[in-house]
């Protein structure tokens, strides 16, 4: 089970991940962007933080609820509406829940991931988040069906995503401010990509800090 409080640690886990590497992250996007991934997403992030004491006691939809319109309004570009999205149709999936089974986070995964698709409109291969997140939720999936526990699971699904983040490296960029270089887009780590990554990877620390 993945606990309201949990989810809790993990916001602020992943903000303090986001701070930290906000200038790589700004570095990434410099190569093949507007070079405000970092930036933007620090800010958004920043608001969550300040958030995080009236979230104590929520069910986890209202938690990443108020979490995705907190991203939206304040995160620029692409990414504002990208992982408001996502935190959005997450939600959706959490409705008066204190807690998360493994099939509940596979169906979280799911959502946030169509939403994305949808707002995005990026596929498999285009050099984005989706690069990330899907390959994850295949592997958990998979995981689950051969019958691990959601601990195991998620570290199956995580190093899926950290695949599928170095797998765009060579990638060229189909959509976004990347896809304007054409050719030259090849080469670099796609900044989205890796902050979808280190969401995943958040979430994992704080299950794993727990013992599962």
């Amino acid at each position: 089970m993945i606990t309201q409080v949990q989810i809790i640690e993990w916001l602020q886990v992943y903000t303090n991940v986001i701070e930290h590497h906000k200038e790589e992250l700004t570095e990434l996007d410099a190569a093949i962007g507007d070079a405000d991934h970092g930036i933007n997403m620090d800010r958004g992030f920043k608001k969550v933080r300040n958030l995080i004491g009236s979230l104590k006691g929520q069910d986890i939809s209202s938690i990443l609820k108020t979490i995705s319109m907190t991203l939206i309004s304040s995160i620029g570009g692409a990414s504002g509406p990208l992982y408001g999205t996502w935190f959005l149709r997450a939600s959706a999936i959490a409705t008066d829940k204190q807690e998360l089974t493994s099939q509940d986070l596979l169906n979280l995964l799911q959502a946030g991931l169509n939403g994305v698709l949808e707002r995005g409109k990026a596929e498999l291969g285009d050099k984005t988040m989706v690069d990330v997140l899907s390959p994850a939720l295949v592997a958990y999936k998979q995981a689950l069906d051969q019958g691990l526990d959601l601990l195991p699971a998620l570290r199956v699904g995580v190093k899926a995503g950290e695949n599928g983040l170095h797998a765009t490296i060579p990638m060229l960029a189909k959509k976004g401010r990347a896809s304007y270089l054409g050719e030259r887009s090849i080469g670099h780590q796609d900044p989205g990509a890796t902050s979808a990554y280190w969401l995943l990877r958040s979430l994992l620390e704080v299950v794993e800090a727990s013992g599962g």
